[in-house]
């Protein structure tokens, strides 16, 4: 069996002063592109954190794992939409939606101090997100 495996590079930066976070990414046999740039606070940015509990609970149905599979979303600036792309998450629209409430679900209790098995990977991304300088990249891979 020939299995394929689906690896697109994610990199997350500050910028202005810290107080924001951009992305970019270089999906599978695609070109690089900008995501949108978000405010961040004292806080992992909501993207970087979404990438954390989606990658290490497998969730491929996901923002993540639908962009690493040619989704074009609105809310992604810098990638042009396309039919194909707007497929990919019109059929899978239930479960992005699922995905999306699960991700805040773990993320809320993971800020609040409640019990989620995904405490230890975010408190380690906050602490690499908190080291990271104003012009340095985390450089991270979505892989499925």
């Amino acid at each position: 069996m020939n299995l394929m495996l689906l690896v697109m590079q994610v990199i997350f930066y500050k910028l202005r002063n810290g107080r924001c976070c951009g992305w970019a990414a270089v999906p599978p046999k695609r070109r690089r592109f900008e995501g949108t740039a978000m405010a961040t606070g004292r806080d992992l940015p909501h993207d970087l954190a979404q990438f954390v509990v989606e990658s290490e609970l497998g969730l491929e149905q996901g923002f993540w794992g639908l962009l690493a599979k040619g989704a074009t979303f609105k809310s992604v600036s810098g990638r042009s939409q396309t039919r194909p792309g707007r497929e990919i998450i019109s059929k899978n629209r239930r479960s992005l939606n699922a995905v999306e409430h699960l991700v805040n679900q773990h993320v809320t209790a993971w800020r609040t101090g409640s019990q989620t098995p995904i405490r230890v990977p975010l408190d380690d991304m906050f602490a690499r997100w908190n080291g990271l300088k104003v012009g340095e990249e985390l450089r991270l891979e979505w892989s499925r």
